[in-house]
């Protein structure tokens, strides 16, 4: 008897692009490759669903798969445009008396899914163009928490940000409609 795993690839492809990543190489391209997965994962969890991505799953907690895809937009937002490039970038979510607005404000009504990951896909989109025109991975820039920080930590931070928070979208997605998988 063949015993198979409960979470196969959540595909159903064993060619699944996110683990054809390189395995060797230099340390920015590894890292923006892990990052690039994580990302992958999220898109892949989310995929399939447009008004369940505002359904908060797991009780009493306010996470859902759109507040997930809002935070971190506000998170790339964060480290890349405000930290390391410098710019004036608030977030575009949360607010000063709704810190939580990110996941709060998640519903699912006409044009706020697109518009969320149009916004997730700029903030993407500048992060892997700063990232390949850094001069290094020890570019520092401020942050108003932890003082210096260097591209190459907030590389291995996103990496660790995403997949804490796509254990996260694997539970939601799982109670939304059964689908699991790596």
């Amino acid at each position: 008897m063949t015993t198979r795993r409960r979470a196969a690839f959540f595909t159903g492809e064993e060619s699944d692009a996110r683990y054809g990543t390189p395995t060797t190489g230099d340390e920015r391209t590894l890292l923006a490759n892990f990052l690039w997965a994580q990302r992958a994962t999220l898109e892949l969890k989310c995929a399939g669903l447009r008004e369940e991505l505002d359904r908060r799953s797991v009780a009493p907690s306010a996470l859902s798969l759109l507040g997930l895809v809002r935070h971190l937009t506000d998170v790339e937002r964060r480290w890349f445009r405000r930290d390391l490039a410098g710019q004036d970038a608030g977030p575009l979510y949360a607010t000063p008396d709704n810190p939580d607005q990110d996941f709060d404000g998640a519903v699912a009504e006409p044009g706020a899914v697109e518009e969320a990951w149009a916004a997730w896909r700029a903030e993407v989109a500048f992060a892997e163009e700063f990232v390949a025109e850094a001069a290094d991975l020890d570019i520092e820039g401020q942050d108003s928490w932890l003082g210096a920080v260097s591209l190459r930590w907030v590389l291995v931070h996103m990496i660790e940000e995403y997949a804490r928070h796509n254990g996260h979208a694997d539970l939601i997605r799982e109670r939304i409609d059964g689908a699991v998988g790596l």
